[in-house]
């Protein structure tokens, strides 16, 4: 009889849980989302800038490129 007795109370405490609902603060919510709009996320702050190394290096990678396009 023990284990009828606990198979019922844990299936009405699964019950009870499937269908529990807590109230939503909404003015919590608002506050929480208008809170993440404070800080944009720009495009470009999201790859890092490259241009300064661009030049750099680019003197020992050209000439060999254009002398493969002259022979070939």
């Amino acid at each position: 009889m023990g284990r009828g007795r606990q198979k019922a109370k844990a299936t009405k405490q699964a019950r009870d849980i499937k269908y529990y609902s807590p109230n939503t603060d909404y003015a919590a919510l608002q506050r929480e989302l208008g809170a993440s709009n404070s800080h944009p996320h720009h495009d470009a702050d999201l790859e890092p800038d490259y241009s300064d190394y661009e030049d750099k290096y680019a003197d020992q990678f050209d000439d060999d490129d254009e002398d493969s396009r002259q022979t070939g």
